[in-house]
């Protein structure tokens, strides 16, 4: 086998991987299951597949940093929902961010993220198909994820959590696939959220670059200066 023979086989295997982990029907279990295997693999195979959702997601930060807070990038408060392996988190503290927290469904991964040793703290076996219990109410100026909202991964509510979490003025900034966008009702939990006065849209980048098959919406939310605290409970 030639060396394109060898990168064409080494692709489709990472892109086979990739469609699989779409699969898993947000179930914790089958999740925690696949990402403990792949953990030591995944940035290779998402590297592989052209994966630029964390570097723009990153720089959709540091731009609501420049225009919106007044504080210094290294003041400002990160949390990075659904880590991975901390490629997020790898870009934030290039654009000079610090206070950065992470956490992942998979400890495998989350593991993986303190290794970058770019983080303050990253927290294991966190659901954020579930109540993030573990996290205060308006802790975060910034909220990130990238990759989270994701076929066979975090429902839509999952935002709301989000919102809960990050500070009066403060932002979420997130990405959904499009196919993602397409099948679920990302949109209408955000317009539930924006009627209940819990966040508003001040953002949306459109087919923007993601991955080499497919194209992803970049989402900035800005959560209101009396926003309702979300009461609703989540499974």
């Amino acid at each position: 086998m030639n060396t394109l023979d060898q990168r064409t086989t080494l692709e489709q295997a990472a892109r086979k991987r990739i469609k699989d982990s779409h699969a898993l029907d947000s179930d914790a279990d089958r999740l925690s299951h696949f990402y403990r295997e792949w953990a030591s693999s995944y940035d290779l195979d998402v590297d592989r597949d052209g994966y630029c959702g964390p570097m723009i997601v990153a720089e959709l930060a540091g731009a609501v940093q420049t225009a919106y807070l007044a504080r210094q990038r290294a003041a400002i408060s990160i949390l990075d929902a659904g880590c991975g392996t901390g490629l997020l988190g790898v870009q934030l503290d290039r654009l000079g961010f610090r206070l950065i927290d992470g956490f992942d469904l998979s400890e495998e991964m989350a593991e993986k993220a303190r290794e970058t040793r770019v983080y303050r703290h990253v927290q294991g076996n966190v659901d954020l198909n579930r109540p993030l219990s573990d996290y205060s109410s308006t802790s975060y100026d910034i909220a990130v994820c990238c990759g989270v909202f994701t076929l066979g991964h975090v429902r839509p509510d999952g935002l709301r959590e989000l919102a809960r979490v990050t500070r009066p003025k403060g932002f979420i900034i997130a990405s959904t696939r499009k196919s993602y966008a397409e099948v679920t009702s990302f949109e209408d939990e955000v317009r539930r959220l924006q009627d209940a006065g819990i966040l508003v849209p001040a953002q949306r980048l459109n087919d923007g670059r993601y991955v080499a098959e497919e194209d992803a919406h970049y989402w900035v939310f800005q959560v209101p200066e009396k926003a309702n605290a979300p009461t609703e409970e989540r499974p």
